[in-house]
């Protein structure tokens, strides 16, 4: 039957309900309990009320059988129509797969020893016009499932069980910094001028103030002047948008932990993200272990640091005193051709970066010593001013985290964001946060700052491949018309 023809037949059914007097959207309708928590506390004869939706139903002549299922899990459902209320077996007819009931009754075991509810009373919540797919993982294309993932959620148990983790694991990372006298806070995701990482920032404009504004691309730059007014243990939860390239580890919309500890470093932040990480997994998976796309992660801390300045002078020759010219011909001797749009020594290490990133190794592993002219925002190294006081994290190939001993130096930080403006052209269009700057001259404490993307960490804590799989609502190409 074609989806049109099965709609026609839903709507007749929900015009049959309506003449019975049947609403067919009903209002609230209080539970005696999630299904779990019935099939997890189970007694004979016990008196329930639950609600959920009907994903499958069997008809023997006037007994009919339906598995009505919720956010925590399925029941199957015994109607007989000389037990059901009277006048309530004539509206069961009228029931599809993809219905939204309510049901009161009494809990009993089939022959077969099944848990179920023999229903007495049944109530229609809402009735379901669209047929719910067969063969949902029969599906090839998945940009179906990204795109309608309402669909994907009642058909896919699986698929609600990797997002009801998220939420687990978002919950678990809050309570972990509460714990530890971190506040959380929230900062302006419209912003006058773009700042605190490099990234292309969407635009958009405030008619009333008649003023161009940016989605945030970072939040970093307005958490520091939170370190400033004396708010010294922070995070923030929050959302970030570039207006860049998509791919199964890039969407343009993404989910980013920010921390902030006044008068820690880099130190601090490594300690605190193996910490942090380490628990969480142990929180999910009961271990320190986790499968990725078929390999097996430990993070066990202590998690091994290896130099990024001496494994790119091994790999390619480069130090961070070379030109740009230099490095591009460095990199090109050692892998071939490669295509750099701006020739600037930020555009040739993003491509050295990603290659390295290819390669990271399975198990967690921090990698310091970043280039300076990398780290605009970040102390250098006492003894090797062209090193910066950072670290990023990588697992499974995955670059998750990056963190700094912040650069709390007034003078310095605007010598190298004008410098890193020159360097990149795309951010030399954008004019440099002079606010930020005045809060710096009022005094920020020497601080630790840690960011984690959030949802490459679920990706590898669902073992998930793209991206997409993890974000509820993914940016997709509008469908074409035909």
């Amino acid at each position: 039957m074609e989806l049109s023809q099965i709609k026609r037949v839903r709507i007749e059914k929900l015009k049959n309900l309506q003449a019975k007097g049947i609403l067919p959207y009903g209002g609230r309708f209080e539970c005696s309990g999630p299904i779990s928590q019935v099939l997890n506390h189970f007694e004979d004869d016990k008196k329930v009320t639950l609600a959920g939706r009907v994903t499958a139903q069997r008809k023997h002549g006037k007994v009919i059988f339906m598995d009505l299922e919720d956010q925590t899990g399925k029941i199957q459902l015994y109607l007989k129509a000389e037990i059901v209320t009277p006048g309530h077996f004539e509206i069961v007819q009228e029931m599809d797969i993809g219905d939204i009931v309510g049901i009161s009754g009494e809990l009993f075991k089939t022959q077969k020893g099944e848990k179920s509810v023999r229903v007495l009373k049944l109530t229609v919540l809402a009735k379901s016009l669209m047929s719910l797919p067969e063969k949902w993982h029969g599906l090839k294309d998945v940009e179906t499932r990204y795109r309608q993932r309402y669909v994907d959620l009642i058909a896919n148990r699986e698929v609600r069980e990797l997002f009801i983790k998220r939420s687990r694991i978002i919950s678990y990372i809050r309570s972990f910094l509460d714990r530890r006298g971190f506040l959380e806070v929230e900062t302006p995701i419209l912003q006058p001028i773009a700042g605190g990482a490099r990234g292309r920032p969407f635009k958009s404009f405030h008619e009333t103030y008649e003023m161009e504004v940016y989605l945030r691309i970072a939040p970093e730059l307005y958490l520091k002047r939170l370190l400033v007014g004396g708010l010294e243990r922070i995070y923030e939860m929050n959302r970030n948008f570039r207006n860049e390239g998509i791919s199964p580890r890039h969407n343009p919309e993404f989910t980013m932990l920010e921390v902030y500890q006044a008068y820690g470093d880099y130190e601090d932040m490594m300690r605190l993200t193996e910490d942090l990480v380490s628990s969480l997994v142990k929180e999910i998976t009961g271990n320190l272990k986790a499968v990725y796309q078929g390999k097996e992660i430990d993070f066990t801390p202590p998690w091994p640091r290896r130099s990024f300045a001496a494994i790119v002078k091994d790999r390619f020759g480069i130090a961070p005193e070379d030109s740009a010219p230099t490095m591009l011909k460095k990199v090109k001797a050692k892998r071939g051709p490669v295509k750099v749009e701006q020739l600037t020594r930020s555009a040739v290490m993003k491509i050295v970066e990603d290659l390295l990133e290819e390669e990271a190794t399975v198990n967690p592993l921090f990698l310091t010593d970043y280039f300076t002219f990398l780290s605009p925002l970040a102390k250098t190294k006492p003894d090797e001013p062209l090193l910066a006081q950072r670290f990023e994290f990588f697992v499974a190939g995955l670059e998750v985290g990056n963190a700094y001993s912040e650069l709390n130096d007034p003078l310095e930080q605007r010598r190298r964001l004008t410098e890193d403006r020159e360097d990149d052209p795309e951010d030399s269009a954008r004019a440099i946060d002079e606010d930020f700057l005045t809060a710096l001259e009022y005094g920020m404490p020497p601080a630790g700052g840690l960011g984690i993307g959030i949802d490459r960490l679920v990706m590898i804590l669902t073992d998930s491949p793209s991206i997409r799989d993890v974000i509820l609502f993914p940016l997709l190409k509008p469908v074409e018309k035909t």
